[in-house]
């Protein structure tokens, strides 16, 4: 296999502001725009959330911009697959650890060049950490150059089965962050600022 450069095969076709009035974005509490595009009307019981009923699935679209580059940690009981229309992102998932053991933390860039180990379809199972943001390097090169602001972002389709619901959600609190990583090692500073405030 040959590893192409990082920027290989990325096209952004529709700019932002046509994705969000067209698409009739809004924003997110996580960060970005989103849209509720699907919601199942049959129920299942949820095998994540103790056997209530949810829908089968849910599906929104979501997006991250160039105002809007970074989501902050979130978890959902129920899975989600992450599915790539334009653009890219680089999703940190933290699995917390089981029985003492340290959490995992992996790194994955939803993306359109296969060569370089971008994915077009991103699953994060249930009860794990994530963030989304706009890659360092693309950001920079919008803000270098104005007229590639509007051509800088990630445009997804999330499916999350059994469907969505707020009860299932829950946002990192710092408190959280210091149960998964001793306050003041370079985790938690890394990600101190990816967290909400306590409620």
């Amino acid at each position: 296999m040959t590893v192409t450069e990082s920027s290989k095969y990325l096209t952004y076709p529709i700019p932002n502001d046509e994705l969000i009035r067209e698409l009739k974005l809004n924003k997110h509490v996580e960060g970005g725009y989103f849209a509720e595009t699907d919601r199942q009307k049959e129920e299942v019981p949820s095998p994540f959330a103790n056997g209530a009923p949810r829908s089968i699935s849910t599906t929104i679209y979501y997006l991250l911009s160039y105002d809007q580059p970074e989501g902050v940690f979130h978890m959902n009981k129920s899975a989600t697959m992450h599915v790539l229309h334009q653009g890219r992102a680089e999703y940190t998932l933290i699995t917390p650890g089981v029985n003492g053991a340290p959490p995992t933390v992996e790194t994955k860039i939803i993306g359109p060049n296969i060569h370089a180990e971008e994915t077009m379809q991103l699953l994060v199972g249930s009860n794990i950490w994530k963030k989304s943001r706009l890659l360092p390097e693309d950001v920079a090169a919008a803000k270098a150059d104005p007229t590639k602001q509007q051509y800088t972002g990630c445009l997804i389709t999330e499916v999350v089965f059994p469907g969505f619901f707020w009860e299932d959600h829950q946002f990192m609190t710092e408190g959280k962050l210091k149960e998964l990583f001793v306050e003041g090692t370079p985790e938690y500073q890394k990600w101190r600022g990816n967290t909400r405030k306590e409620d």
